[in-house]
């Protein structure tokens, strides 16, 4: 038989299949339901500039094409005009927050103050000599006598113009918008997760349709792209290291189906920061404006053990300076927390005068200026001593913000499961748990060469615990943080699921300084090699501790509380606060820039069409940590 006559033969038989599969289905004959499977990612080679970066902060954003050097920096902030005149305005605070104003909230103040005072005297400054203290009493007398002088009695800042009645404003625009205006004041992130409330626009559709708007506008005014263009265009979306499963998802469906990107990418700030700054691996400090987190990332992974939340950041140690200020006579009486324009100044005193420099000691003079629209530039004198130590040193002894009854640390919990995705890491350990029961009773029938019935059942319930317990080990790594985070529900007994969770809450309650955090983090790895890695590159990024001298402060502090055992094996403790003289807020950015041009991002990719397809299945099958 030749080749033409075998290949015909087959063309036949294939078609005798084909028209059996039709009488089939004619019959009604049904055939068995097959899960659709997820496609492999396309690979095409990407243009940097047709990619948008988007790094959401609590109170900024930044955004920017892939090939830009620098990002749009806006406040991450709307306005939205009220529909109906008449109803009471309302704000997002800005530097107040929940917890402040509790019966022992002054006490808890006094004593971190006692703490960072006590911290401050013990240590030496570089000629060996021992800092001399500086009552608030000393600056109070001076700063108590002081009256402005006037600069300009024309105001050069204005409010934003309203007079169009626009539906809202955004960034600088939204700042400056008159509180005599009908505008309520949005921030739609508050640290580091959606700004979900009981107040009006609280809601997460409305928090969803705020940053919606913020986003669009961004795109359209400061990278001058068309919304209708964006179905050309793909995105990079940094996520918090903790993030919350149900928020990402909502963020990526409005990106994708509302905003028309044609793909994205869900990559973890901390992973970000080690590829902006060009390190393989770092322990990770991102100091925020409202929420501080650290987590150790090795070779582009994010150790998920070593993640870890603390709810303070910049704005608590803004108000913890204007608390000293205040106890030193600050002369601008009128000063308000509840006021944006003081608010905005305070911030600005802040990263002017505050330090961690301990051999600057003693009364300095200062001066400020303060410029508000309807009102005249006026010049301020000003005597302050340690107050502009003390304030930054709060984030060592976070006890010194005051706050009360709040949960001051976050833990990375397990998924709750999806409905969209069902088979999550719960499925996969359970038919894995299963799988291990029946082949070790199997394993165990033959050895004792019984037939099956009783003993195979309590052997493998018997088994149940351990292998389950064993499957979830090997998920999460041996560490220190498995005793907070290991297990599951179902797997315990009531007592020590109890237990459990009562560690894993008084671990939450506590406020640990930044130090301890650090330590924490680090000793949470799986392996001492890894811990030494770590403790030879600790980062610092984000706009919180922009301090001088904060890099030789914190080394000096993790080396005074790093484990004996470590002092003698790591070679040198490094801390980095400027990677490549770069600016610390923009290195989260920058990485995810870098991600963008990465051959291995290429699998990475979930587009439009597999989103509405397959939902959050994509991040779990495509994101680049474990989803």
């Amino acid at each position: 038989m030749t080749q033409a006559e075998r290949e015909q033969e087959n063309g036949k038989e294939k078609e005798k299949e084909r028209e059996k599969e039709k009488e089939k289905e004619q019959r009604g004959v049904k055939r068995p339901i097959v899960p659709p499977v997820i496609p492999e990612p396309l690979q095409e080679q990407i243009q940097s500039n047709f990619v948008v970066v988007i790094h959401p902060g609590s109170k900024t954003l930044r955004i920017g094409r892939a090939t830009d050097n620098l990002p749009a920096t806006i406040p991450h902030v709307i306005a939205r005009r009220q529909k109906q005149s008449g109803q009471p305005r309302y704000e997002d605070p800005w530097l107040m927050r929940e917890g402040l104003n509790r019966p022992e909230s002054n006490e808890q103040r006094q004593n971190g103050l006692k703490m960072v005072d006590q911290a401050i005297w013990s240590k030496k400054m570089s000629n060996g000599v021992r800092r001399t203290p500086v009552s608030a009493d000393q600056a109070r007398s001076y700063n108590r006598q002081i009256r402005p002088a006037v600069l300009d009695t024309s105001p050069r800042v204005k409010w934003t113009n309203t007079a169009q009645h626009p539906e809202f404003l955004v960034g600088e625009e939204a700042v400056y918008v008159n509180p005599a205006d009908c505008y309520n004041v949005h921030w739609p992130i508050c640290r580091g997760q959606l700004n979900i409330h009981s107040g009006p626009a609280g809601s997460l559709s409305a928090v969803l349709a705020d940053l919606e708007a913020i986003w669009s506008h961004a795109v359209q005014k400061f990278l001058e792209i068309p919304l209708k263009d964006l179905k050309y265009y793909r995105c990079i979306l940094l996520v918090p290291d903790i993030y919350n499963r149900q928020h990402v998802k909502e963020l990526v469906n409005m990106l994708l189906v509302n905003m028309g990107f044609s793909a994205i990418v869900v990559h973890q700030e901390s992973v970000c920061a080690t590829f902006g700054s060009g390190l393989s691996s770092a322990c990770v400090v991102d100091v925020g404006d409202q929420k501080t987190s650290l987590c150790c990332v090795e070779d582009g992974v994010s150790h998920r053990n070593s993640r870890l939340c603390l709810a303070y950041g910049g704005s608590d140690v803004t108000r913890c300076f204007f608390w000293l200020l205040q106890r030193a006579g600050f002369p601008y009486r009128d000063c308000q927390l509840s006021n944006r324009m003081d608010c905005n100044l305070l911030q600005q005193l802040k990263e002017t005068f505050c330090h961690l420099d301990q051999d600057i000691s003693g009364l300095q003079e200062h001066e400020f200026r303060t410029r508000f629209p309807d009102s005249p530039a006026l010049l301020y004198q000003l005597r302050l001593g340690d107050e502009k130590l003390q304030a930054p040193m709060a984030l060592f002894y976070p006890a010194t913000f005051g706050i009360v009854g709040q949960k001051m640390t976050a833990l990375q919990h397990r998924s709750q499961g999806d409905p969209e995705d069902p088979h999550d890491e719960h499925y996969l350990l359970g038919t894995q748990s299963k799988q291990d029961q029946s082949s070790k009773a199997t394993a165990e029938r033959k050895a004792l060469a019984k037939p099956s019935g009783f003993d195979g059942e309590s052997c493998s319930q018997s088994a149940d615990p351990t292998d389950r317990g064993h499957s979830h080990d090997m998920e999460l790594g041996q560490s220190q943080g498995d005793c907070l985070l290991g297990g599951t529900d179902m797997e315990e007994p009531p007592s020590a699921l109890l237990s459990r969770k009562t560690a894993i809450t008084q671990f939450e309650g506590k406020a640990l300084g930044m130090d301890k955090a650090i330590l924490h983090s680090i000793d949470c790895c799986a392996s001492d090699e890894t811990k030494r890695k770590m403790y030879s590159s600790i980062l610092v990024v984000g706009g919180g501790l922009m301090f001088h001298r904060a890099q030789e402060f914190l080394q000096h502090r993790i080396l005074n509380k790093m484990p004996p055992s470590f002092r003698r094996v790591v070679e040198n403790v490094e801390v980095i606060t400027r990677p490549k003289d770069m600016d610390p807020r923009l290195i989260c950015w920058k990485g995810g820039a870098v991600l963008a041009c990465l051959d291995t991002t290429q699998e990475m990719w979930i587009y439009q069409r597999e989103w509405q397809r397959f939902g959050a299945r994509m991040l779990r099958e495509r994101a680049a940590f474990v989803w």
